[in-house]
């Protein structure tokens, strides 16, 4: 069986400018991948912050959106909407991992057709960032899972009360970003997330 992962989408404005050694403590807590955000900034302020990503966070940092700081950077790892790669689909051959945003089995299904490496699939539960939303849920999750033969990672409201529940769908991992961003200690948060979804996991040992 193959092991849970933990993929960190940022919020810079949730930590301010601690994210580099905020990043750089996931890393060294197991979260596999960061995926670097940060919507509102312009890309010569995006490629500013993912300068520092990189050498906080090495070669776990995934872009996201600004394909042509890709080759830039060095990163050949890039995560994009649908649309995006819709639009551009040989942004698939300009990098080695491939990230897209689904919203329901179909769009899964989509995503790999053009060559996705993995899907982030959501919202799972009710978030902020969906104010107002009602989450699609487990079952919904699990007919993204099964429609694909890709990785698939929940998204949406996901921390440390659902995590386990999560695990149990089939999905390879899961998103979170309000809880690795705002927690007092990062790594250790990230080690018990991980731990909390091993099949021997004391649901009750958590940092907080």
């Amino acid at each position: 069986m193959s092991t849970f992962e933990l993929v960190c989408v940022t919020h810079r404005g949730l930590c301010g400018d601690g994210l580099p050694a905020r990043g750089a403590a996931l890393c060294r807590g197991g979260v596999s991948r960061i995926i670097l955000r940060e919507k509102d900034l312009p890309e010569p302020d995006y490629q500013a912050l993912a300068r520092r990503m990189l050498a906080a966070c090495g070669d776990r940092l995934v872009l996201h959106h600004f394909s042509a700081l890709c080759a830039k950077l060095g990163v050949s790892r890039l995560h994009l909407s649908l649309g995006a790669l819709e639009q551009s689909p040989a942004l698939r051959a300009q990098v080695e991992l491939l990230g897209v945003s689904v919203h329901a089995p179909e769009e899964a299904r989509r995503a790999q057709e053009l060559g996705a490496d993995y899907v982030t699939a959501g919202h799972v539960f009710a978030t902020d960032c969906k104010r107002g939303l009602p989450g699609r849920g487990l079952d919904w999750l699990r007919q993204v899972v099964e429609a694909v033969s890709i990785p698939v990672y929940a998204i949406g409201g996901i921390g440390p009360d659902n995590l386990s529940a999560v695990a149990s769908t089939g999905a390879a991992g899961a998103c979170l970003m309000s809880a690795l961003m705002t927690c007092p200690q990062p790594e250790a948060m990230a080690r018990a997330l991980l731990d909390a979804c091993s099949p021997c996991a004391d649901p009750g040992d958590m940092v907080q």
